[in-house]
């Protein structure tokens, strides 16, 4: 059995040496956090960190990682959401449908470890993961406010949280949608 160290343990798998890391990730290890967006590196989806730099995994054969390199993937980047970009994101309600959001959140925190006070140009360059619900601006005010220590009032996006409403609108949505359903059936 082939091993690789992931999120700080020595996990043991079976693949082919060509065999993409993602799908070593999510089907043999379990860690569904990483995502299959493209195949071809371009969506960001899939990024991890090898030894703290991030790599997009849908295009990486194990045969490229040694048993020695350091892998992160969204599950390891903190077991609780505490990690600083992890609560930016969630305060600026970054997530649309979320599908992209493990692999933005990686990228991010690379980011910031190399240039703890990004410019927009640096965020700009460093951030070519592709959210298809365009939470750009979200995106880069969350970066902005992990930059600024976590003041969430930096970003300048004025959110109010009503987890009580959302919630109301949400079991009234779902049940219109059973009356509908359950009416054309």
């Amino acid at each position: 059995m082939a091993k690789l160290n992931v999120n700080g343990m020595v996990r043991e798998f079976d693949a082919e040496d060509d065999t993409p890391l993602l799908w070593v990730l999510r089907e043999q290890l379990g860690l569904t956090g990483t995502k299959y967006g493209c195949g071809v590196a371009q969506c960001g989806a899939c990024t991890v960190h090898i030894d703290g730099e991030p790599v997009r995994t849908c295009v990486r054969p194990l045969s490229t990682v040694s048993a020695t390199q350091k892998i992160v993937t969204i599950e390891g980047l903190s077991k609780d959401g505490s990690h600083p970009v992890q609560q930016a994101w969630a305060a600026l309600d970054v997530p649309q449908c979320g599908f992209c959001q493990s692999g933005m959140i990686m990228a991010a925190c690379a980011l910031l470890k190399r240039k703890p006070k990004p410019s927009d140009a640096d965020i700009d360059s460093a951030m070519t993961n592709i959210c298809r619900c365009g939470t750009y601006n979200r995106v880069r005010a969350a970066i902005k406010v992990v930059a600024k220590g976590g003041d969430v009032r930096s970003a300048g996006l004025a959110i109010q949280h009503v987890d009580h409403v959302d919630h109301v609108d949400h079991v009234d949505h779902i049940k219109r949608i059973e009356r509908i359903a359950g009416s054309k059936a």
